[in-house]
């Protein structure tokens, strides 16, 4: 991560630390509509009385920022991404300008700021861009004259002023990195469930709501595509200290707290079950197995921004081998032209390609302390008929590869493999 110091030169804890100032965040469902916003207002006038300030991160409101996209698709056959990012910005633009007018209409001593009035400072990857700085200072002063700042997340601008626009999910990251900034003692993520649970709720009935996760394991879900936290706020959450709560707009629920691992945690064997159908298996037969090789099929993947997950290469046999991988769908058609035309350089036999798959993974920082989380998983898959493709593993988290019709069950079987639906009090 691409990152200068949050705080400006001169920053000074001990002037600053009598300030206690609340981070809250809203995304698009939360504000989609006045009755919506109203709810949003009774949520940070709670917030006030738990702190001396609060800067309300909002969102576009839920739809905006699909039409805005659709409409630039309509203008022009190939949208230049930098205008794009001025033109989605919008939304942003309209929902912290509605909602700061219902705080004034409750006395609230209140003012919206757009990323580049502060500013926001980001590189100048349009569309995905980074967050290199924040000028907290500048919101340190406004909030001696404002008791609510309302700060349109998921933008902010390049040195030289052009708005940018952090990528889906982005009003996560904004409001964790302005936490961190501002050295914020906590950053309430409020969204339309109650907190993190330990799978699926929807397809899971005994799923149930954790009170706290460790950051690391919240990274794993997020990178398996669990949909509470933009994996790279949860990674701004780590490296900054950030503890981030994770509720709902529509309760009172306290939610799940996003912290530091303890030692408690460690006690817990596997915490969640995580699963993503965005997966495709692609294999590359009878590749060379010389040195360089492996260099020469993902090294055109990576230049053209293509991750890859999960690779197996089988035993070599007369001097060949398959290579197999995982990608997203989406780069599906892009990874299939370059594997035709690294087949037609390296002399592979053929590429075949396969959509029917998914990954589901259990993770756990317990794991670190404990053996037997895969062959216990394992086991519980194939008593019932589950066939395993593939196989990853990393310190905290595995992950299989399964036939994309099994997902459901492979994650119910495992929730109860590991006794999930178990109130630990963790």
């Amino acid at each position: 991560m691409a990152l200068r110091a949050l705080k400006p030169q001169g920053w000074n804890r001990e002037r600053d630390k009598g300030m206690k100032i609340l981070i809250q965040k809203f995304g698009g469902t939360s504000v989609a509509d006045r009755d919506c916003m109203t709810r949003v207002r009774a949520k940070v006038e709670d917030g006030l009385k738990r702190a001396d300030k609060v800067i309300a991160v909002l969102s576009a409101r839920a739809g905006d920022t699909n039409r805005l996209l659709a409409l630039a698709d309509e203008w022009s056959a190939t949208p230049d991404m930098a205008e794009c990012d001025s033109l989605v910005s919008t939304g942003e633009q309209v929902s912290i300008s509605l909602f700061t007018m219902l705080l004034k209409d409750a006395g609230i001593r209140a003012r919206s700021l757009l990323g580049w009035q502060i500013p926001i400072t980001t590189d100048e990857h349009f569309g995905r861009a980074r967050i290199r700085a924040i000028k907290s200072d500048v919101l340190r002063t406004l909030l001696t004259e404002y008791d609510v700042l309302v700060i349109a997340g998921f933008q902010g601008c390049t040195e030289d002023g052009r708005i940018t626009t952090l990528g889906r999910g982005g009003s996560d990251t904004s409001a964790v990195a302005l936490a961190a900034a501002l050295d914020s003692a906590e950053c309430e993520i409020y969204t339309d469930v109650e907190g993190v649970y330990t799978t699926d709720p929807n397809i899971c009935s005994t799923a149930r709501k954790m009170e706290r996760v460790a950051y690391e394991e919240m990274l794993e879900m997020a990178s398996m595509g669990a949909k509470v936290l933009h994996i790279r706020s949860v990674e701004f959450a780590k490296k900054y200290k950030v503890p981030v709560r994770v509720r709902s707009t529509f309760s009172d629920d306290p939610g799940t707290l996003v912290t530091q691992e303890d030692s408690s945690m460690e006690a817990v064997l596997v915490s969640g079950i995580a699963y993503d159908k965005d997966q495709a298996r692609v294999t590359l037969r009878d590749v060379p197995d010389v040195p360089g090789m492996a260099a020469a099929l993902f090294g055109p993947l990576s230049e053209k921004g293509i991750l890859v997950d999960m690779i197996v290469q089988n035993t070599s046999q007369d001097g060949h081998t398959d290579m197999t991988f995982t990608i997203s769908r989406k780069d599906l058609k892009q990874t299939l032209e370059i594997m035709d035309e690294v087949a037609r350089k390296t002399g592979a036999s053929e590429v075949l390609h396969d959509v029917s798959v998914a990954k589901v993974s259990a993770i756990g920082v317990g794991m670190r302390n404990h053996s037997g989380v895969a062959a216990r998983a394992f086991a519980a898959l194939t008593q019932e008929g589950i066939n395993i493709l593939m196989i990853s593993t990393s310190e905290i988290k595995i992950t299989i590869l399964i036939q994309e019709k099994y997902v459901e069950l492979a994650v119910r079987i495992l929730h109860d493999t590991f006794g999930l639906d178990w109130d630990i009090g963790c």
